[in-house]
């Protein structure tokens, strides 16, 4: 055991390590027998591919470079695949990055195009596709530019001949509904084939606001009849829709004031914790329904466990295994659920429950301990108490090293790490990325300010027309008491996040003298700008509720707005940005850096060519890091070994 100082503390997670096991599997699906999904690939240019488990328990990726299986669609994307077995193979659609045209693919065979590329604005899109072997198509969400404006745009459900008839030709795609809605998700198809149930909602709401349940008959033909709102509204939120063996319909409301799961209008298991939760992505699955009736449910208050729910008793029974959270992505074969599940000790990986026995176990992506996991954090789940008495919820991340102590009078520095969204959340799970800082001895805090998502809509409303205040706020409290406690450093605090976090690390920096120095990750920086014009649709209205309504408060979206105050801040900072980034564009950096010139603020501006919202190169995480933590190096004295220096310019 050696002592040395905070921070110069010598670990085997270098950034390289954390940049190749950056994100994690989605969109599991079973075809036939099969378990498939999507996996990260960083090292090859922050691709994912399909990955395909056989039968016999084989595993392989079936789609070499360049193929991208990954939607567009609202900018976050969807459900980028679906598959089938017919006549006995594995049929399967998929959407490609680069063009984002919608692809037929049998293993074996060279995908071969589905849809056409067309020349108006960002195209044609699709997500959510369902591979209806019985009707020769493909049943999707179809997101289709018409114009050169981020808002120039419509979403309709749509359907895609499987033959490939209208891979050149638009006037081949059969619209199923019309545009009456700005969002609309996937259709669920009823069991005997002759009704459709989807979600659909608009500006201003963001869906964790307020979506509307539509259920619509099918024709013959294929054709739906006038849809009709069976649930939600405004002010509730339906998540996630789907129908039961028996044809009753299933769907996650927060009605009460948490996501639970109705049947026909009843509750089936009325809890304070969350059966649903934001629709970030189209295609996002809480619960599933099995064959024997049950229903397999990802759930929890905070974090999330699987479990199997008896609608008859309302009663849950969880599945054991060291998961403690799992991502909101779920299939269903007979009494087989493939999720996706993770735990601060292990990184996100395949998992499969046998519901008649109970067991469960890793098919796919299994974790394997890249280093010693002794160097690995050992997370403290924590509430704290910010203004006005409320809770704050928080994962707090000591540093950590098997080889290393600190001298005993000394305490450590601390990064506040604000997540995304900001409705969102930061789920408890081993991220190489925080071991980086803490194996080398900085620790982490992952603040769920209000406004996160997992703790009941009441806790979500907090932030409504109070971003830049109770965001900062609940993270300047965190940071505060670890330090009044005597956990962290008082004079070495930092504060970190990207998106949504990146907007509240600014707003931290120019509101707040609680840190010394902070790293802003692909920004909201002006509220004006990114309210009129500099987003995409999805986005373009979300500040209506975070912050007001624009016509009515302008000055409020100067007041708050880091842009806007430069002359506030003094701390060095880092600012990182994609240049292909559509949601919070480079325009906004720039602008923000007009603003600090000449002010002899130390700080760095790294923008990265062919990246976009949230880095997925390998070499892109690299340098994200080792600059981040060079930043902290220099304005905490730190002495982290082998890290190339960051320069920072005034």
């Amino acid at each position: 055991m050696r002592t040395l100082a905070y921070g110069s503390w010598p670990s085997p997670i270098d950034a390289a390590l954390a940049a190749a096991h950056d994100g994690h599997p989605e969109y599991v699906g079973l075809v036939g027998d099969e378990a498939w999904w999507t996996a990260p690939r960083p090292t090859e240019g922050g691709r994912r591919t399909l990955v395909r488990r056989t039968a016999d328990g084989t595993e392989q990726s079936v789609l070499p470079a360049p193929w991208n299986v990954r939607s567009r669609v609202i900018e976050y994307g969807g459900q980028p695949w679906a598959g089938a077995t017919v006549e006995g193979e594995p049929l399967v659609v998929f959407v490609h990055f680069a063009d984002q045209r919608l692809y037929r693919f049998r293993p074996g065979a060279a995908p071969e195009p589905l849809t056409p590329v067309s020349p108006v604005g960002g195209g044609l899109r699709w997500a959510e596709p369902q591979v209806r072997p019985d009707r020769g198509e493909v049943w999707c969400v179809l997101e289709e530019f018409t114009g050169d404006g981020p808002d120039d745009v419509r979403r309709v459900l749509a359907a895609v001949p499987l033959d490939g008839s209208a891979a050149q030709d638009r006037d081949g795609v059969r619209e199923l509904t019309d545009a009456r809605h700005r969002f609309v998700t996937g259709p669920r198809i009823s069991p005997d084939g002759r009704q459709a149930a989807w979600l659909a909602w608009d500006h201003p709401r963001m869906p964790w606001d307020g979506t509307e349940l539509l259920v619509a008959g099918i024709g013959e033909d294929g054709t739906f009849r006038a849809p009709r709102t069976v649930a939600g509204g405004p002010t509730e939120s339906v998540a996630q829709v789907e129908w039961a063996p028996d044809g009753r319909l299933l769907y996650a409301s927060d009605r009460t004031g948490w996501w639970n799961l109705y049947r026909d209008g009843q509750p089936l298991c009325p809890r304070a914790e969350e059966f649903g939760g934001p629709l970030w992505k189209l295609g996002h699955r809480w619960f599933a329904p099995l064959e024997s009736g049950l229903v397999a449910v990802v759930h929890g208050r905070g974090a999330t466990t699987l479990g199997i729910l008896d609608p008859e008793t309302g009663e849950v029974v969880d599945a054991a295994g060291p998961w403690t959270e799992f991502a909101p992505t779920l299939a269903v074969h007979g009494d087989r659920v493939v999720a996706v599940g993770a735990s601060p000790r292990s990184a996100y990986e395949v998992v499969e429950l046998d519901a008649r026995t109970g067991r469960a176990r890793v098919i796919g992506d299994p974790h394997d301990d890249a280093v010693d996991p002794a160097y690995y954090p050992e997370p403290q789940i924590r509430t704290f108490t910010g203004p006005a008495g409320r809770d704050i919820h928080a994962h707090i991340y000591p540093p950590h090293n098997p080889g290393c102590v600190a001298p005993g009078d000394t305490l450590p520095p601390y990064v506040v790490w604000a997540h995304g969204g900001p409705t969102g959340r930061a789920p408890l799970v081993l991220d190489l990325a925080i071991a980086y800082f803490t194996s080398r001895g900085i620790g982490v805090a992952e603040v769920d300010y209000g406004g996160s998502a997992g703790y009941g809509r009441a806790y979500r409303d907090r932030l409504r027309e109070q971003w830049g205040v109770v965001d900062v706020e609940d993270c300047a409290a965190v940071a505060l008491a670890l330090a009044e406690e005597g956990t962290a450093d008082r004079d070495r605090l930092a504060v970190r996040g990207g998106s949504a976090g990146g907007w509240t690390a600014a707003a931290s920096l120019a509101g707040t003298d609680v840190y010394a120095c902070g790293t802003i990750i692909y920004p909201i920086l002006d509220l004006a700008g990114w309210a009129t014009g500099e987003t995409h649709d999805f986005e373009s209205q979300y500040l209506e509720s975070l912050v007001g309504p624009y016509a009515e408060v302008p000055a409020r979206y100067a007041e708050r707005s880091p842009t806007e105050h430069a002359d506030r801040i003094t701390a060095p900072f880092l600012l990182l940005q994609g240049l292909d980034d559509v949601i919070c564009p480079p325009a906004q950096c720039e602008r923000f850096l007009a603003r600090m010139a000449g002010r002899q603020v130390p700080h760095a501006y790294i923008a990265f060519e062919g990246e976009g919202h949230g880095f997925r190169r390998a070499e892109t995480t690299i340098r994200a890091l080792e600059a981040e933590l060079s930043l902290y190096a220099q304005v905490f004295g730190l002495n982290p070994p082998g890290v190339p220096t960051l320069e920072l310019t005034k």
